[in-house]
């Protein structure tokens, strides 16, 4: 590893204390840490592999994300690579590591605690074969949350039981080998510790259990100091049962509790999550291992067809469109790495079709036809809302239609999807038809402006004939680090809206959508040019329906700049460009427990306490090519009311933001800042709206679900208004059937307690991801809260065994002296079998410079060979089942370590837990 890729990798592991972790303890690692060393570094080889296939070198120029990106993609196709996406995925999966501290606090299972070695061991292969399912279905959100708590507990063990202090340095295989045994395990009649009255021991495990090597760990008593005679505590403030004798605790969460054990616990919790990811790289391979961890081209192309019979221009139109983004964008950072399609008529809608093959979507959007109708509405709400839960999320998302929605009752759940993926959603509205119009006074093209607005998006209206020239905001926003600078809404009437440019951002893009206005806009040195002037000093002035497109010319000014608008009508404004500078960020809400953090909220923010978020900041060289000067949150509506907040710098670019006096109404997330790398003033704005209630759902998937099966989902409602009843909706975007109290009676301050049932239908494929929307409102309506969740459906697992592989023959004709290896060549035959499982899925070359084949993978004794020079003397070949067991063969013909038949065997469910990197979470594995 080059000196440059370490520090990028260092920088990058130490980049967060951020969302739900709070260091306790000096010098202490965290889940954060020990996920972030192992990630960075199988991410790096990960990169390193791609590039070698393709034949360039894997050199990051820097330290940042986005380098390192931007490495990893290729140095071949021009472009920005903004870091926002890779750093988004791994926040992602932070939130949920922390969130089991909060939601499964008292859960033995989930920390390993109390001794509960095979329940926890079940909670990890039902969680990992979740995640391979997720994975091979695409669903690589879903991928990531289940993955971020299944290595919460992977970890835990090291810390939580006394494998280290029975001198283990490896980790502990059949913990993750669901096809062999826990064994010597201590039973609960067995006395595991000795008494520790000052509970600063060095180690308290009893010397007969050292000697039998028998496996235990502390129990842990948040509500109760009873545990079993004789038995460990876990220790800490937090633990009742550390004060019962056996007094102490044996967590090595903390290095001031032992330092050579809390050291020995990570460096295992390590190696265990170097094994996890290099199995899941094995079963995803490299390209869908990237794509889970968010190293991908930033751009996804997401259209929401309206199919009915007036709208064959419209979809003419965006076929159009796509077409121009695949050709003119091919080859460069700005292509799209997905394609995504959801038709809509009426009743039907669907189905979502998503794809990285570019010729694929040309053939599919090809098949559309405009068919049906009759009547005005439409399921519009529905074709949304299978792309909200489908696309990644930060996705852009496309409308088209000409027809109001017949599906109105949705908007509260599109506007939660919204809040949630933080997707920005654009319609693209053309004259209404002379179809016959059903009354649906409830519905309105209202609703789409207002939903644009709320996701930061444009509401534009058309005629069919002008429908194309509008589309190019599409190929816009259909490009790599795009970032938005400014957007406001407004009613009728003057305002001068100031705003910053600074010397990264490309491509510069105003936006301004409405009627009866006009407009002045003003660079730093008061050079101006009107509505008027199609083609000015400063850019060119496009106008197709109710949208004004300002593109400004690329020689254009850094500093402040503003735009008066005057108009007798409301209208929306937006700036945005391309820049590699940008930001991320979620709300949170502190908790406590015995190991406290933030969490980051699936709803709204509570009105009645300050708003507090976490905020990552991504410059062009690492978080220390910026200050941040400013944060704080603005009305997008009405008169504009700016509320700064206070900013607890975490180091690296993770800033702790609280704002005590939040904004009534919709408001967004503004900061400003300095670029050191140019020395100029940054400004950047959030496009999704947000507003604080009084009402707070509280809820927690803890498992995957089968097909057929019901699962039950826990979850709570409190409000911190007066109480009352309040109404309770909750959907989901399978359509799966479900029951759930329709309404609660709340006391003010207090959890009412409710179960969901949700039941997949039996030919639900494994590995899909239901997103299910809860709903709480006031009898009067006017406070609400959500919560946004997603559940895999899994096929139950029964085949845990992996492949096996015999070596049958090596041929090494090899020469003592490596230097003369040049004219020789070496081959090996190996049989790979699958027996009593689900057979062979896939065979690979993961280590070796030759050339490698195997038979049909439908035999029952799949046949490989591989040949190479004498040079390349290491083979390692990996075969995978349709269950996701990986078993590996590896050989060696080094005479002074060759190694003869070899039969290695991981299960692929090993792999999938890995994929974690450094952000936020609480973690009570202090390592």
């Amino acid at each position: 590893m080059t000196s440059l890729l370490g520090a990028a990798l260092l920088t990058l592991t130490l980049m967060s204390p951020a969302l739900a972790f709070v260091p306790i303890g000096g010098g202490a690692s965290s889940h954060v840490s020990i996920t972030g060393t192992a990630l960075l570094q199988k991410v790096a080889e990960t990169c390193r592999a791609v590039a070698d296939a393709a034949g360039h070198e894997f050199e990051p120029t820097g330290s940042s994300p986005g380098e390192l990106v931007q490495a990893c993609l290729g140095p071949t196709a021009p472009g920005d690579v903004s870091g926002a996406k890779f750093h988004s995925a791994l926040q992602e999966i932070y939130t949920q590591n922390g969130l089991v501290d909060r939601d499964f606090v008292n859960s033995p299972p989930h920390h390993f605690n109390s001794e509960a070695f095979l329940e926890g061991r079940g909670l990890i292969t039902e969680g990992v074969a979740a995640i391979k399912a997720n994975i091979q279905k695409e669903n690589f959100k879903a991928a990531r949350e289940t993955l971020g708590r299944v290595l919460h507990t992977v970890q835990d063990f090291y810390s939580h039981s006394n494998w280290v202090e029975l001198g283990y340095t490896e980790p502990y295989v059949n913990l993750l080998r669901p096809d062999l045994p826990l064994e010597n395990l201590a039973d609960v009649n067995t006395p595991t510790c000795r008494d520790c009255a000052n509970r600063k021991c060095p180690n308290q495990i009893l010397s007969n259990i050292l000697n039998e090597k028998k496996l235990t760990s502390g129990y842990m008593g948040i509500l109760s100091s009873q545990k079993p005679k004789g038995k460990c505590s876990h220790g800490g403030e937090s633990d009742l049962t550390s004060t019962t004798v056996p007094r102490g605790g044996i967590s090595k969460d903390e290095r001031s509790s032992n330092k050579e054990f809390h050291d020995a616990a990570v460096n295992a919790a390590v190696a265990a999550s170097l094994q996890l990811l290099e199995d899941i790289r094995l079963v995803a391979g490299n390209h869908d291992f990237l794509r889970m961890m968010g190293i991908d081209r930033s751009s996804v192309v997401c259209f929401v067809i309206d199919t009915t019979g007036s709208m064959s221009d419209d979809i003419e139109a965006a076929r159009s469109v796509m077409y121009k983004i695949i050709d003119s964008k091919k080859g460069t950072q700005d292509e799209p790495s997905e394609y995504i399609l959801v038709p809509f008529n009426d009743p039907e809608f669907g189905p979502m079709i998503r794809t990285t093959d570019a010729e694929k979507m040309k053939r599919e959007i090809s098949k559309l036809k405009a068919t049906g109708g009759g009547d005005i509405p439409e399921m519009c709400l529905s074709g949304l809302q299978l792309a909200l839960t489908g696309a990644p999320s930060s996705s852009n998302i496309y409308v088209f239609t000409d027809a109001i929605a017949k599906d109105i009752a949705l908007k509260d759940t599109i506007i939660a999807l919204m809040r949630s993926t933080k997707s920005t959603v654009s319609f693209f509205m053309t004259g209404r038809s002379g179809r016959r119009r059903r009354s649906l006074a409830s519905s309105s093209f209202e609703d789409y402006k207002d939903l644009a607005l709320a996701s930061g998006g444009q509401a534009i209206e058309v005629s069919k004939s002008q429908l194309p020239q509008a589309t190019d905001i599409i190929l816009d926003t259909s490009t790599s680090a795009l970032v938005t600078v400014l957007q406001r809404a407004a009613v009728a009437e003057q305002e001068t809206f100031p705003f910053v440019l600074d010397e990264s951002l490309k491509n510069i893009t105003i936006y301004v959508t409405g009627t009866s206005l006009t407009f002045t806009l003003t660079n730093p040195a008061g050079v101006t040019q009107t509505d008027t002037e199609a083609s000015g000093k400063l850019g060119t002035i496009h106008t197709v329906g109710n949208l004004r497109r300002i593109r400004l010319y690329a020689d254009k000014q850094s500093g402040t700049w503003q735009i008066n608008i005057q108009s007798s009508q409301p209208y929306t404004l937006k700036v945005t460009g391309q820049s590699t500078i940008t930001f991320i960020y979620d709300f949170v809400e502190k908790f406590t427990g015995p190991h406290s953090g933030y969490a980051v909220l699936s709803g709204r923010p509570r009105a009645d306490q300050p708003a507090t978020l976490m905020l990552s900041v991504i410059g062009r060289k690492g978080p220390t090519s910026t200050t941040i000067e400013e944060v704080g949150l603005v009305t997008m509506s009405g008169p504009e009311v700016v509320t700064n907040g206070t900013m607890t710098d975490m180091g690296n670019g993770e800033i702790l933001v609280t704002v005590d006096a939040v904004p009534d109404g919709e408001f967004v997330l503004i900061l400003k800042g300095m670029d050191t790398v140019s020395n100029s003033t940054f400004q950047r704005q959030s496009t999704t709206q947000m507003s604080v209630s009084k009402v707070n759902i509280q809820a927690a998937v803890e498992n995957s679900v089968e097909p057929g099966k019901t699962f039950k989902l826990p979850f709570k409602v409190m409000t911190q208004s007066e109480g009352g009843t309040y109404t309770i909706s909750a959907r989901n975007d399978r359509d799966f059937p479900m029951s759930y109290p329709e309404a609660l009676t709340l006391l003010s301050g207090e959890y009412a307690n409710a179960t969901l049932t949700i039941t997949p239908t039996a030919d639900t494929e494994s590995g899909t991801d239901v997103t299910l929307t809860i709903e709480a409102k006031s009898s009067s309506g006017i406070d609400s809260n959500y919560a946004v969740l997603r559940l895999s459906v899994v096929n139950k697992i029964t085949d845990f065994i992996p492949p096996k592989c015999e070596v049958t023959t090596v041929v090494a004709n090899c020469p003592r002296d490596v230097s003369e290896c040049g004219p020789f060549q070496w081959e090996l035959s190996a049989n790979f079998t699958d027996e009593n499982g689900t057979g062979i899925q896939s065979i690979s070359l993961i280590q070796g410079n030759g050339n490698f084949s195997h038979t049909t993978l439908n035999a029952s004794v799949v046949q490989s060979h591989y040949s190479a020079s004498c040079c390349s003397q290491i083979v390692e070949i990996a075969a995978v089942d349709k269950a996701g067991n990986v078993g590996k063969c590896y050989h060696s013909i080094v005479r002074s370590h060759s190694f003869p038949t070899t039969t290695l065997s991981l299960p692929l469910w090993l792999c999938l837990l890995a994929s974690i990197f450094v952000g936020s979470t609480a973690f009570d594995f202090q390592i």
